[in-house]
């Protein structure tokens, strides 16, 4: 492995417009839409890298990455449909309190660092996420997704810079 997306969902593979017109899909988690699912998998071929769950569905996962529920199901067979797999998840270092308020982007760059620190073998790696992950080191590697529009093609072609080891500045 050398080359990794750490990949959020929602408001990536999914967005604020989808949940205005798809209310019930988005509340469920069963709606993801198969447009940014495609943006997705050019990313993943372009740059031959992996992806690394970090989203608050890894949680419906079992430690084999197989889905606990009908969403995470779901998810698969779209990623499947364009040869995409999931190769992990981050660890989870949330709080009870973290999960009582829902501020898990108070987490999420210390659950990637810890990842990272895991696996030494990653020369490369971007975060896909629409929530900011508080961290400096974090923020060189972050794609920062519009949560109304979720992923675009600007997105991907900022991804592929990073992943190319071009840093933003």
């Amino acid at each position: 492995m050398s080359k990794v997306i750490f990949l959020d969902i929602d408001g990536v593979l999914n967005s604020n417009f989808w949940n205005d017109s798809h209310q019930t899909e988005i509340s469920d988690g069963t709606l993801i839409d198969k447009e940014k699912i495609k943006l997705l998998a050019g990313l993943v071929n372009e740059t031959d890298s992996e992806i690394i769950l970090h989203s608050g569905w890894r949680f419906w996962f079992d430690a084999d990455l197989k889905p606990l529920c009908v969403e995470a199901n779901r998810l698969v067979e779209l990623l499947e449909k364009v040869n995409l797999y999931i190769s992990g998840i981050t660890p989870d270092l949330t709080t009870e309190e973290i999960r009582k308020t829902k501020k898990f982007s108070l987490v999420k760059a210390d659950e990637i660092l810890l990842w990272l620190n895991l696996h030494n073998s990653v020369t490369e790696w971007v975060v896909l996420d629409d929530l900011d992950l508080h961290n400096d080191l974090i923020r060189k590697h972050h794609v920062k997704t519009d949560q109304t529009i979720g992923l675009t093609k600007e997105n991907i072609k900022q991804a592929v810079k990073i992943l190319s080891g071009q840093l933003k500045s």
